[in-house]
C-alpha cells in the first residue's frame, strides 16, 4: 500500500496454481506437474487505473533457480537486498496492458514456518513481514512507495482437501510490527485460527486470539468474518468474485486502530463445476 494510502497492489507468483482450473483437469487425468501450471497474478487497486492480470504458462515459457523465476514476459528476481519484479502482463477480462518494474526491499528476513493442518501438508511463514516497495509501472502510469508485505505458501495436495474455509488478514501496527489472523473453518471441526505479531527485531510473538466479528456477505454472497474485540468496519471492496474477496478493513486492536488486509477463501465455491467453468474467462493458459 502506498504511503498516502490510495494505492494498493497484490502480486502472487505460482507455481501450481492452486486456483487454476486446468491444473485441476489435469490431476484428473492423472499426475500433474506443478511447473507446468505456473502464473503471475497482478492485482492494481488504483482509482481510475485498477487493473488484474493471471495469464497460465506451461513449462516451456518458464523457468526458476534459486534466485529468479522466469513466467512468459515477466521475470522474478533476488538480488540477496532486494526483489525485483518485472511485470509484462495483459490483464483481463478486458485485455489492457500491465508493465513495468516492482521493488521489495525486506526490513528483516524471517525463517518462521508454520503447519496449516494437522497432516502438515500445507505450510505458510511470512518471508518479510514488514518490507518497503516501490512501484514504477509504464501501463498504467502509476509511480509510487509504500510499505509491503511478503509471504509463502506451500501445499503437498490440492487445496480443497486441505481446506474448507479461511480468512486471513494482516495489519500494520503502529510500532512496526505486523499483526496476522489466519483463521480456518470447516463443518463439523473447531476452528483452527494462528494469531501472530511480527516484531520489527524478527521476534514472532503469539497473540490472544480476539472473537469472531460477523461481516457482511458479498455480493456474490460469500460469508466472511474477522478477528477483533470490537466492530469491523469494510472500508474498502477490492475483490468480489464468486470463491474468493479481498478487502481492506477497519478494526481496533488493544485500543490501537488499524487498517488490515483481509481476504476470505471458499473452497467448495472454487472447486464447483460453474465455477471452474468460469474461471478460464479470467485465467487464460498459454501453453
Amino acid at each position: 500500500m502506498s504511503d498516502d494510502g490510495q494505492h494498493s497492489i497484490t502480486l502472487i507468483a505460482f507455481v501450481g496454481s492452486v486456483f487454476s482450473p486446468y491444473y485441476a483437469w489435469a490431476r484428473r487425468r492423472g499426475a500433474a506437474q506443478p511447473d507446468h501450471h505456473c502464473a503471475l497474478n497482478v492485482a492494481i487497486y488504483s482509482k481510475g487505473q485498477s487493473r488484474w492480470a493471471m495469464t497460465e504458462r506451461g513449462q516451456r515459457h518458464c523457468a526458476r533457480s534459486a534466485h529468479e523465476f522466469t513466467i512468459g514476459p515477466s521475470h522474478l528476481s533476488w538480488d540477496g537486498d532486494c526483489l525485483t519484479i518485472d511485470i509484462a502482463e495483459v490483464g483481463m477480462p478486458i485485455p489492457r496492458s500491465i508493465r513495468g518494474r516492482i521493488k521489495v526491499w525486506p526490513q528483516q528476513l524471517l525463517s518462521y514456518c508454520t503447519p496449516l493442518d494437522e497432516a502438515g501438508r500445507h505450510r505458510w511463514g511470512p518471508l518479510a513481514p514488514a518490507s518497503r516497495i516501490e512501484v514504477a509501472l509504464d501501463a498504467p502510469d502509476l509511480k509510487w512507495q509504500g510499505h509491503a508485505y511478503l509471504d509463502s505458501n506451500e501445499g503437498d495436495e490440492p487445496i480443497d482437501r486441505g481446506f474448507h474455509t479461511w480468512d486471513w488478514s494482516r495489519a500494520r501496527m503502529r510500532d512496526g510490527s505486523t499483526m496476522v489472523f489466519y483463521d480456518m473453518q470447516a463443518p463439523g471441526q473447531a476452528d483452527r485460527v494462528l494469531s501472530l505479531r511480527f516484531t520489527p527485531q524478527g521476534a514472532v510473538v503469539p497473540i490472544e486470539t480476539p472473537p469472531v466479528q460477523r461481516l457482511p456477505k458479498t455480493g456474490w454472497r460469500i460469508d466472511r468474518r474477522m478477528r477483533s474485540a470490537k466492530a469491523v468496519r469494510v472500508h474498502e471492496q477490492l475483490e468480489d468474485t464468486p470463491f474468493y474477496q479481498r478487502a481492506l478493513l477497519q478494526f481496533e486492536h488493544a485500543g490501537e486502530p488499524l487498517l488490515a488486509f483481509h481476504e476470505t477463501l471458499s473452497v467448495p465455491r472454487l472447486v464447483s463445476p460453474v465455477v471452474q467453468a468460469m474461471l478460464p474467462w479470467r485465467m487464460p493458459r498459454r501453453a
